[in-house]
């Protein structure tokens, strides 16, 4: 299969993994990356051997780049991503794909208009863990499925991150921050969801941060920081979903479903490995289940090559743009059914992602 070219735009720290990823996938081809600050796009191609440092509107113009991994900060994600459809690039975004739904929408439909492909993380649910657990399911280990929930609990960002402002800003808080992991995760094993209600507050309006170089500095909060959810899924599941940055500590699992016959205890949807877990009716014990699938480590950018693989065969990719609209539309409700006291109906939908196959080689996600 010939290899498909790639440029990246935004060369902070996750952009190291993708160009791991770009080293490892004989499907990409990094051929530039780009960045606002051009030292630092220039350091990082000088790191892996990426043939061009470009700015962002050198990368745009060159014809030899068909894909733009977007890694900027989540407020520049629609100008990035329509920027780069508007030159006839496809797009895979880093989470989450906008901040409005207004800016998501147009993305997606900038791409039909041009017959482009949109994808975007979290591409986590393609690890060996989630792919585990959707094959238990799928084979019906553990019977109907009734539900899922789902705990992100944290104290915040302000005690380690060098530059915590934003994660408080619009586009932030634990639900933009974390949710895409978990709402991707639900989606993957349980289907498209129906519709969302939920109760959201800001817990402390200012915050400090503690750690360095911005040690003392206060943060004025925009968003809310302690979000609990409820998700009915077209399938009949109901799911609670609870992300915090207000919680000191807590014991509660990252991830489990529920169904008639057990429960299998989820990894967390943060990360690609396991373990996974089953305890079935009837037992008291719970079972470790051996990995079914690959990608256990960190393998961010499988789904940048999973949209590579699609591009050449012309199959759909599994972390599409409508997976992406269809988390953006959950979380947005999830605020939403809060301040109107009410269920949102979810006015998206997407399709389930396809499992990948079980026994592909390394680095490769077709038979």
């Amino acid at each position: 299969m010939k290899s498909v070219k790639v440029g990246i735009i935004g060369c902070g720290n996750i952009s190291s993994i993708y160009c791991q990823a770009g080293q490892k996938f004989d499907v990409l081809d990094i051929v530039a990356c780009a960045d606002l600050d051009y030292e630092r796009a220039k350091a990082r191609a000088e790191e892996y051997g990426i043939p061009k440092a470009y700015t962002v509107d050198e990368l745009l113009a060159d014809p030899e780049i068909e894909i733009v991994i977007n890694l900027t900060i989540p407020k520049a994600h629609a100008d990035v991503c329509i920027a780069a459809l508007e030159a006839g690039k496809h797009v895979y975004v880093e989470k989450p794909l906008a901040v409005t739904r207004e800016d998501g929408q147009r993305i997606l439909d900038i791409a039909r208009e041009n017959g482009l492909l949109v994808g975007g993380a979290p591409d986590t649910f393609l690890g060996g863990g989630i792919q585990t657990c959707r094959k238990l399911i799928d084979d019906g280990v553990i019977g109907e499925v009734v539900g899922a929930t789902g705990f992100m609990m944290s104290p915040g960002h302000e005690s380690w991150h060098p530059d915590p402002e934003f994660y408080y800003q619009v586009g932030g808080g634990p639900m933009f921050d974390m949710g895409p992991y978990y709402i991707t995760a639900f989606i993957n094993l349980l289907g498209p969801i129906r519709r969302v209600t939920g109760s959201v507050r800001i817990s402390f309006p200012e915050r400090t941060i503690t750690s360095k170089p911005k040690h003392g500095q206060k943060i004025h909060v925009e968003v809310p920081t302690h979000i609990t959810g409820i998700l009915d899924f077209e399938n009949g599941a109901i799911a609670t979903l609870i992300t915090s940055f207000d919680v000191a500590g807590s014991k509660l699992p990252n991830f489990e479903v529920y169904g008639s016959k057990g429960t299998i205890l989820v990894p967390d949807p943060n990360t690609f490995g396991g373990p996974v877990f089953v305890r079935k009716h009837g037992t008291q014990e719970w079972e470790e289940v051996p990995l079914t699938h690959g990608y256990a480590d960190n393998s961010r950018g499988v789904g940048v090559a999973d949209m590579a693989y699609a591009l050449r065969s012309g199959r759909k990719h599994r972390a599409s743009g409508d997976l992406a609209f269809h988390v953006l539309d959950v979380m947005h409700g999830i605020h939403d059914a809060s301040t109107s006291g009410t269920h949102y109906e979810l006015a998206s939908t997407c399709e389930q992602p396809k499992p990948l196959p079980v026994g592909l080689k390394e680095y490769t996600l077709d038979d």
